[in-house]
């Protein structure tokens, strides 16, 4: 089985930055794509970035120039900066990973960006 935990996130000022992580462990066999997904309170789960197991990303255009996902293949770990954070940015973000062929999700961390 892999768990996926993410960290990072808490409460910011507008205009402020936040790092969330995202470690995969477990019997690991491969990672593939990894992504991060938020849901903002009475909404759906949204794609919010993605990268490829060789370093493609690709971003929604609300978080497009303010956002970067990145990984550590060594580390089996997903990372999502985030800068010039907005209120609107306030949801809970999921990691998702393909690990042996396979979906997972971790259990969400909350990000609020408030004055």
């Amino acid at each position: 089985q892999v768990q996926l935990v993410e960290s990072g996130g808490g409460l910011v000022q507008p205009g402020g930055s936040l790092r969330l992580s995202c470690v995969a462990s477990g019997r690991i066999f491969s990672i593939g794509d990894m992504a991060w997904y938020r849901r903002i309170p009475g909404n759906e789960r949204e794609l919010v970035a993605g990268i490829t197991s060789g370093g493609r990303t690709n971003y929604a255009d609300s978080v497009e120039g303010r956002f970067t996902i990145s990984r550590d293949n060594a580390k089996n770990t997903g990372f999502l900066q985030m800068n010039s954070l907005k209120p609107e940015d306030t949801a809970v973000y999921y990691c998702n990973a393909v690990a042996n062929r396979s979906p997972y999700w971790g259990q969400g961390t909350q990000v609020t960006v408030s004055s």
